[in-house]
């Protein structure tokens, strides 16, 4: 039921939270955050704000005592204290035993094997000694992708090991999971919903071009330059991935198109994405207002893409690493169908995700020429350069 004096509370107060804050507003939603300082981004769009840590049970539980419904931004949040909110009667989207699965890359992996998902063969180590030990005996070989099992997010978490000296400069220290490196021919991902109605919504698939550096998305998309079929069968995977999780809210299914055809699910995002923020100047429906439809369990929007979009992700200049300048964004602004996102943050540092840029155009190739323009003239620095 639509409800405008229910009270909403969002665990994490980052640029996801800022957007969910804003598309809550056009509702007269009252959204409470909760995270460790008002000025971060979400702090001035929320109804209130609560200063405290995210990770920790008693700032969880205390946050949550007299909210309606609970959810995130971020995935790494204290999943014991919204498993007793639940118990208390709270709704809980997307559920802790849920978020509990997903923030844990090795038992989000072994939930694709144990539900037949399709994805890239891997194997689970304590350590990266044991990961070494491996390598060294011949059961595994290089190149391989390493990935952290926690805590990993925007570029953080994975590397891969190319060469034996990787083994010593580039190895992550910790409990890890080596995966298969497959030949891929583009990275995809699949926006999709589900409301406690069991009703689901798709977005197109969107198709991802990463930083060579940071390892992060620098351009994304929409619709993928892929075959009508694989675009079905995308998002047919991800309708798939979803109700396998039995997940309410929404779900970033991140995907590999594979040389030979085959689309195999990387990892997944149980909140709004990167991979999403084009929606909001593009789609019927945005990803932020689609999370929010689904967590209250309001019928979902539409999410049919009205114009072609190319999104630009604005990461901070390597060099520069103090209070924030962005350079370029009056003649940005100048052109036509580009829409300039930033996010508040007041410091700026390498490959920080300081906000995005969504170019439209009546085509995908236009839409690129214009976005290259965007890549070339807005620039986030800062005063101090080291």
């Amino acid at each position: 039921m639509f409800d405008t004096t229910k009270k909403i509370g969002i665990l994490g107060g980052g640029q996801l939270g800022k957007m969910l804050c804003l598309a809550a507003a056009n509702w007269d939603f009252k959204i409470g955050v909760l995270d460790a300082s008002p000025d971060f981004p979400a702090g001035p769009y929320c109804t209130e704000f609560t200063a405290g840590n995210f990770t920790h049970y008693d700032d969880v539980l205390a946050f949550g005592q007299d909210k309606d419904v609970l959810t995130i931004e971020i995935e790494h949040v204290n999943t014991d204290a919204l498993h007793t909110l639940e118990q208390q009667g709270k709704t809980v989207h997307p559920a802790p035993c849920i978020l509990e699965i997903i923030k844990d890359k090795g038992r989000q992996k072994e939930f694709y094997r144990q539900h037949g998902i399709p994805t890239a063969p891997f194997e689970i180590f304590q350590d990266e000694k044991a990961l070494k030990e491996a390598i060294q005996k011949g059961d595994w070989s290089l190149p391989l992708v390493q990935k952290a099992r926690t805590a990993g997010y925007d570029g953080r978490g994975v590397a891969i090991l190319r060469s034996v000296e990787d083994l010593d400069s580039k190895i992550l220290p910790g409990a890890c999971l080596a995966e298969t490196r497959v030949d891929v021919q583009a990275e995809l991902a699949v926006m999709v919903a589900r409301n406690a109605n069991d009703e689901v919504a798709i977005f197109p698939p969107v198709e991802m071009d990463f930083h060579p550096e940071a390892n992060l998305v620098e351009l994304l998309i929409c619709p993928a330059r892929v075959s009508p079929l694989i675009a079905a069968e995308a998002e047919a995977l991800a309708e798939r991935v979803i109700r396998a999780f039995d997940l309410c809210g929404l779900l970033a299914v991140e995907l590999f198109l594979t040389t030979g055809g085959e689309l195999l699910v990387n990892e997944v995002a149980p909140r709004p994405h990167n991979s999403g923020h084009h929606t909001i100047d593009s789609a019927f429906t945005s990803q932020y207002q689609q999370h929010l439809r689904a967590i209250c369990n309001l019928p979902l929007g539409s999410t049919v893409q009205v114009t072609p979009a190319v999104m630009v992700n604005l990461l901070g200049e390597p060099g520069f690493n103090g209070p924030v300048q962005y350079l370029g964004v009056e003649e940005c602004l100048a052109i036509p169908g580009v829409y300039v996102h930033l996010y508040g943050k007041a410091r700026t540092s390498p490959f920080r995700k300081m906000g995005h840029v969504t170019v439209t155009a009546p085509t995908i190739e236009a839409a690129i020429a214009k976005a290259n323009v965007v890549r070339a003239t807005l620039k986030v620095v800062s005063a101090n350069t080291f």
